[in-house]
């Protein structure tokens, strides 16, 4: 077996997750076992539902590989994580400022071979930059990668919360139940969290949850909690073709409100 697998991930970092440093808390990444659930939609979004809550966010792109915050933002950074690999820069050197949605971004580089490879020492050293640089804000949301890869656990093991987004769909839920599964045997009281997303009503999202959350609790013996439901928009296609935020675009739509909504109850519940 591929040393690289989720099985053979207890070995070489599992020490390092149960170290919960107070930057961690600040953390918040956003995952999903399957791609195509609007994850970095919902990481854009959420980021500037805080900021306009008057949070100072940074929004790091930890999808390597596959980046696609730059793009969907309409964004042409100076600079990114390629460059920062590739001079050995700090990682707080790829920042950039959005003035239209006043967060920072930490930009990736998308069909990059040298992020999509990098090393597990490689990738801890990245999310150690990520922990360096939490202090300076109030939250950092971290978009990660699809899957359940030694990348993808190791950007989610900052300490902090970890949405898990998914949707109705059986592939969804199959593979955010694998995400949790493996997550929460790697971390000790993991806050993992649900998030679902293109619900076609409040109570749909309901019932999906539910559904996730039984499999949680019928097989692992842990019960993750509901941290918000999105519900489906195609306004939500529009900004994106556009390349322009939502809420700046629609922010009266359904979709808009919901994130506002799930904002609000993270920021309640981050720690004072």
């Amino acid at each position: 077996m591929n040393s690289e697998t989720p099985m053979a991930l207890n070995q070489p970092f599992a020490p390092s997750l149960v170290q919960r440093k107070p930057e961690a808390k600040r953390v918040t990444a956003i995952a999903s076992g399957k791609g195509g659930v609007g994850k970095t939609w919902l990481a854009i979004t959420l980021s500037h539902a805080l900021a306009r809550a008057g949070k100072h966010v940074l929004l790091f792109d930890g999808d390597l590989g596959l980046a696609n915050v730059d793009i969907q933002l309409g964004l042409m950074p100076e600079q990114d994580l390629g460059g920062v690999i590739a001079t050995g820069a700090d990682v707080g050197a790829a920042i950039t400022h959005v003035d239209s949605t006043g967060f920072d971004v930490v930009a990736g580089k998308s069909g990059s071979g040298a992020l999509s490879s990098l090393t597990r020492a490689e990738v801890s050293a990245l999310r150690q930059g990520i922990l360096d640089l939490s202090p300076r804000y109030d939250q950092v949301i971290v978009d990660i990668g699809a899957g359940i890869d030694a990348t993808q656990l190791i950007l989610a093991s900052t300490g902090g919360a970890v949405l898990v987004v998914a949707t109705d769909e059986p592939t969804s839920l199959t593979d955010a139940y694998a995400f949790i599964k493996v997550a929460s045997r790697l971390t000790p009281k993991p806050d993992l969290r649900i998030v679902v997303n293109m619900a076609s009503s409040k109570a749909e999202g309901e019932r999906t949850y539910a559904t996730l959350k039984r499999a949680c609790e019928s097989f692992l013996k842990f019960s993750p909690p509901l941290a918000g439901i999105v519900r489906r928009d195609n306004k939500v296609k529009d900004a994106i073709r556009y390349q322009t935020p939502f809420l700046t675009r629609h922010p009266n739509a359904d979709a808009a409100a919901d994130v506002e909504a799930l904002a609000a109850a993270l920021v309640k519940a981050a720690p004072s």
